[in-house]
């Protein structure tokens, strides 16, 4: 080539670099969401609508979130077909003996927490901090007095006034720069101890962090009911458990509540998704939850956007599954993942089945009069036990996040109620128990709580003549 040639065709691709150069910018700059005009204490999911009308319309689809095998998002009346018909008796004595739904959209948040019953005249700002925008702006304001205000009187009649929405927009985005943030205080800390610094997160882990600061185990400082997440030891449920049994009860925390048939201090499992996933071969592989729960789609055909219908992914398969897997067969993987839910579900309705009669034997051990100490024993194996399985029942993919640790998970479950109703087989039968009848009278409260039809009332029939209360009497109050 000669020289001149040479120098001709640098010149013409130093031009093809300047235009496209040029043009790159120009639809960067373009593609770029633009934010002025909204403040950044903004907290009103519709003040977002006009500037982000694709966005918003795809987060308004979760007020019609379809129905997946294993999840849906319809509230149940108290008479609807009860999917978990022995869920009051083994969490009888707590609020979920009363009241538990199907999964809704995050629309329903704010909704559903002023409406459910498990919301008291006792309860808590804490009860708050995952169900409104405003909890990033009251906590600023009220600072550690937020956690234990009173969350009829103070907490939810502030949020209104402040113009609270239900989770979403402000919770995840910061309204100016429109970049990922996690607002919940109690992540960043938790986080923080572990030795991660969430101010540093790389994008991908954000896509995940937004998400882990609400779909998380957790429990209430006993000091000042402030959210805490117990991973200082790790994310496994038997390190969180540890954890409970150390460093919590050092903090004073001992339980959730005391078992109404067994008189067992308990342990309630949120809904560790984001332990759970973070754990298992999706998480490991540096999958965010983003990736399978928020797919990119096009809109009229033409833009194209993270969806905001947070949603299973068996819906949106083809962009959910399909981007990595391509050289599979939609219908087969769809199959596939029912096929390992179907044998989680399978799995974890024995698992509560057999934790069931481990709290009615117990509860016979205490009435007639079995030593405290094997009471007490047997009642470890209880707790645990109910821990194992409630951590895959409380985690929202039926066993899909983590295959493998969920059926660990309910095998050291089912190993834990057996050996409490080993402790108390033999400390009965020393006793004069007939076990074969003890054996019958479980499976009568079984069926009296199955066959009531208000769900309301289903608790009630979990305690009986054979199967006292053994919950501690509540104090009457004081005299005026």
């Amino acid at each position: 080539m000669s020289k001149f040639r040479f120098g001709a065709y640098l010149m013409v691709l130093a031009f093809i670099l300047i235009i496209t150069g040029c043009s790159s910018s120009s639809e960067q700059a373009a593609a770029k969401p633009k934010t002025s005009g909204l403040s950044k204490d903004e907290i009103s999911n519709e003040a977002f609508k006009d500037m982000f009308p694709l966005q918003y319309n795809s987060y308004m689809k979760n007020e019609k979130m379809a129905d997946t095998k294993y999840s849906g998002s319809v509230k149940r009346s108290k008479y609807d077909p009860d999917k978990e018909p022995y869920l009051p008796i083994l969490f009888n004595g707590y609020g979920f003996a009363t009241e538990y739904n199907e999964d809704r959209g995050h629309v329903y948040a704010l909704e559903d927490v002023k409406n459910v019953a498990r919301i008291t005249d006792k309860s808590v700002g804490s009860c708050y901090t995952c169900k409104s925008t405003a909890v990033p702006k009251m906590i600023e304001e009220m600072g550690e007095k937020y956690w234990s205000a009173n969350f009829k009187t103070e907490i939810f009649p502030m949020g209104e006034k402040m113009g609270h929405s239900p989770i979403g927009c402000s919770d995840c985005h910061d309204p100016q720069t429109m970049d990922l943030r996690v607002t919940r205080p109690s992540f960043v800390k938790a986080m923080e101890r572990k030795g991660i610094d969430v101010s540093k997160a790389t994008k991908n882990d954000m896509r995940s962090y937004v998400c882990g600061q609400c779909h998380v185990e957790y429990y209430f400082d006993a000091t000042n009911s402030e959210v805490t997440f117990p991973w200082d030891k790790g994310f496994k449920p038997e390190e969180m458990y540890e954890y409970y049994s150390t460093i919590a009860k050092e903090k004073g925390f001992e339980k959730d509540w005391i078992h109404n048939v067994s008189g067992t201090p308990m342990l309630k499992a949120q809904h560790p998704d984001f332990e759970t996933f973070v754990e298992g071969t999706h998480g490991k592989a540096g999958v965010a939850c983003a990736d399978c729960h928020m797919p990119y789609e096009r809109v009229d055909g033409k833009r194209k956007i993270s969806s905001h219908w947070w949603t299973s992914p068996l819906k949106t398969m083809k962009s959910s599954c399909g981007t990595c897997h391509g050289d599979r067969d939609i219908d087969k993987l769809e199959a596939r993942v029912i096929e390992i839910q179907d044998t989680h579900m399978k799995q974890l309705h024995k698992a509560e089945d057999v934790s069931i009669n481990a709290h009615y034997y117990v509860n016979k051990m205490i009435t007639i009069g079995v030593k405290s100490e094997k009471v007490k024993a047997a009642q470890e194996h209880v707790r645990k036990a109910q821990w194992f399985w409630d951590i895959v029942a409380a985690e929202s993919s039926a066993g899909f996040h983590n295959p493998q640790g969920s059926m660990d998970s309910l095998a050291v479950s089912i190993e834990e109620s057996n050996q409490a109703i080993h402790i108390a087989t033999e400390e009965l039968v020393k006793k004069g128990v007939d076990i074969d009848k003890l054996k019958e009278e479980i499976e009568k409260a079984k069926k009296a709580v199955t066959g009531e039809k208000d769900n309301f009332k289903k608790k009630t029939h979990a305690i009986n003549g054979e199967f006292p209360a053994q919950q501690p009497a509540v104090p009457a109050p004081p005299k005026k």
